[in-house]
């Protein structure tokens, strides 16, 4: 005959494998059908064939705006990094993320309680208990110690804890990318400021050659030369030179105020910035790896990554929910009804024990949260294929805007020599008395389109190279274990 113990294995043993039998025929058709796409996979060789390449090492280190060689802005950006709520909101970010995933960690190892009531309560007549407290009034006192421990047979605790790190390190790369977006608005910023000064120093070498001008006619028409009418013209055009001014200090106070915001700061600490004195950038170089080396080096592109990883974890948890769980359950402690010691020999009791949960119908339940879970994950995929080919977008974008800005500033060049050279040429023949005034209106127009639009370039210039760096990750590079992979 038969053990008791032989026929409960048995039994165990057979509803365990009816289980899993169960559980692994209702996954059938359920996949995701997304994958990610390499950085290869992208066609660039045309886009990128002129560019100058370099050496891995050549990327711009993370104080990449060292290099602007001013150091007001390696303060003001500094201060950023280290006042400014949009990244303190971030690191809070991934503290939470990180407690989340402590979370999940926790629930994989066994679990210890202690608990201890006494209740006074009328006892029915009917009820479990017998004579002579059926029917009585009495107190039931009970202290209990519980340990418990989940079974990961599946590896269903190892998956929800892996996803929860995943979106942990993607929140921490998140911050990552606030960080980049930070250093890259001040600097931004920054130059628009300096790009205010420039066209402030046009304005007011307008207003100079104007006031000349006007004192040159005035002269010409008190020795007859000129009409009243030339005389009124060239008054009128001082005000205009003056509005301008006006407008662009304007436009460096806001642009100030801007930058005391972008730093953590009020408006106070934005008048207390001098005029930007920020040089260009070395030549931009694409490194030799390009695009592949970008996957490492673009913190949204390493985030979205972690949260594919992310996603494929959780599918793995749905997955284990249609196998069955096996909880390990031991206790001790002691109970008493009605008055008396509780704590004694004869009041203890104890108890270990498997508990076995089947799942064999829920409806469809199981079901619809793994095709949830495949479909987060399809749409995890598609939302980092399509980051990726933003992502080289970005740098294509500011290579065509590179050279756009360059050939320009070779003809803008030529350009401005030629427009100074009519304007002094008119100015000389006013002053002799062989041009007229509509010449030198004329010749100021043309000189003063192309000061503002050098003036345009040199800003451009810096914005586009600071675009490159953000576009290319600004110097950050990606930490162990990001790689995504399909589940």
């Amino acid at each position: 005959m038969k053990s008791i113990s032989q026929i409960d294995a048995a039994r165990i043993i057979g509803l365990w494998l009816l289980a899993m039998a169960t559980g692994c025929a209702s996954t059938h058709g359920l996949q995701p059908t997304s994958t990610l796409r390499g950085a290869n996979s992208l066609a660039t060789e045309q886009t990128f064939v002129d560019a100058t390449l370099r050496t891995a090492d050549a990327w711009q280190g993370r104080d990449w705006w060292t290099a602007l060689a001013d150091p007001q802005l390696d303060q003001l950006i500094q201060e950023g990094l280290r006042d400014s709520p949009s990244l303190k909101i971030a690191a809070a970010r991934t503290r939470a993320a990180l407690a989340e995933a402590g979370v999940s960690s926790a629930a994989r190892a066994p679990q210890a309680d202690l608990s201890a009531d006494a209740t006074r309560e009328r006892l029915s007549d009917n009820g479990i208990f017998p004579p002579p407290f059926a029917g009585g009034t009495s107190t039931l006192s009970d202290l209990q110690a519980t340990l418990s421990w989940e079974v990961d047979f599946w590896g269903k605790q190892r998956a929800a804890y892996q996803s929860a790190l995943g979106l942990a390190r993607a929140s921490a790369v998140d911050a990552e990318a606030a960080h980049l977006a930070l250093s890259t608005s001040i600097a931004h910023a920054y130059i628009q400021l300096q790009h205010a000064y420039l066209l402030l120093d046009v304005a007011d070498s307008t207003l100079r050659q104007r006031e000349q001008i006007t004192a040159l006619t005035r002269d010409r028409n008190a020795a007859g030369l000129d009409s009243r009418l030339e005389l009124k013209q060239t008054e009128e055009s001082l005000p205009a030179a003056r509005e301008q001014i006006i407008q662009l200090q304007e436009t460096t106070d806001i642009t100030r105020h801007q930058l005391a915001a972008l730093v953590g700061a009020g408006p106070d600490r934005g008048a207390t910035i001098a005029r930007p004195a920020v040089n260009a950038l070395t030549e931009p170089a694409l490194p030799s790896r390009l695009p592949s080396d970008l996957l490492g080096r673009r913190p949204d592109l390493i985030a979205q990554r972690l949260r594919v990883a992310a996603a494929a974890e959780t599918i793995k948890v749905r997955q284990a929910d249609f196998y069955p769980n096996v909880d390990l359950v031991a206790f001790a402690g002691f109970q008493r009804l009605g008055p008396g010691a509780l704590i004694s020999a004869g009041e203890r009791q104890m108890g270990v024990g498997p508990a076995l949960d089947l799942p064999l119908f829920d409806a469809g339940r199981r079901r619809a949260q793994l095709a949830s879970a495949d479909a987060v994950y399809d749409a995890t995929v598609e939302q980092y294929n399509q980051t990726l080919a933003d992502a080289l977008r970005d740098v294509a974008d500011t290579l065509s805007s590179l050279r756009s800005v360059a050939a320009l500033r070779v003809e803008q060049q030529q350009a401005l020599d030629a427009a100074s050279k009519a304007y002094d040429l008119a100015v000389l023949r006013y002053r002799e008395g062989i041009g007229n005034y509509l010449q030198v209106l004329a010749t100021e127009d043309q000189l003063l389109a192309q000061q503002r639009l050098e003036a345009d370039l040199r800003a451009r210039r810096l914005d586009v190279s600071v675009a490159l760096v953000g576009a290319l990750g600004g110097g950050f590079e990606a930490p162990a274990g990001t790689v995504a992979y399909t589940p």
